[in-house]
C-alpha cells in the first residue's frame, strides 16, 4: 500500500500542506502516523481525493470540451506558438505540466492559437509510458 508525507499529497494536489491537514481536521481526507513517525495519507484515498478535486476544479466548469473519444484530456494556457511555412509547436502549461503539440502550421492558424489562451490538449495514443519514481532517491 502506498503512503504519502502530507507534503508530498500537497504537492500532488496542488494545494499548501495546511489546506490537507484542514482537510483531514473536517473529515475529508484521513491522515495517521506512518511506520517511520511522520503522518502519512493512504494511496487509493488520496487517489479518490484527487478524482474528487477534479470533477469540482473551476476548469472544469469554466472550460467544458466537447465530446470526443480521447481520454486524455489536459487544460491549461498557451504559452508559445512557434510557427514556420509547414508546421507550429504549440506548448501548453498545464499547472507545473509543459505539454508541447507539434501541428500543420494551418491548423494552428484556424485556431487562432497564441499565448494566454486556455487550451485543451487532447492525448490518444497507443502507446502511454507509465514510470515510477526511483526507490534509491
Amino acid at each position: 500500500m502506498a503512503e504519502f508525507r502530507v507534503s508530498e499529497a500537497a504537492a500532488l494536489l496542488g494545494v499548501s500542506d495546511d489546506t490537507v491537514r484542514r482537510w483531514a481536521d473536517i473529515g475529508r481526507i484521513g491522515i495517521a502516523k506512518g511506520a517511520n513517525g511522520p503522518m502519512v495519507i493512504d494511496g487509493v484515498e488520496l487517489a479518490r481525493l484527487a478524482q474528487e478535486l477534479a470533477a469540482e476544479s473551476a476548469l472544469a466548469t469554466a472550460f467544458p470540451t466537447s465530446k470526443a473519444s480521447a481520454r486524455n484530456r489536459i487544460t491549461g494556457i498557451v504559452t508559445k506558438v512557434t510557427t514556420d511555412l509547414v508546421m507550429a509547436q504549440v506548448e501548453i502549461q498545464a499547472g507545473p505540466f509543459r505539454i508541447v503539440s507539434l501541428m500543420s502550421s494551418e491548423a494552428a492558424t484556424e485556431l487562432g492559437l497564441q499565448p494566454g489562451m486556455l487550451a485543451t490538449a487532447s492525448i490518444k495514443a497507443t502507446t502511454v509510458v507509465v514510470e515510477l519514481p526511483d526507490a534509491t532517491a
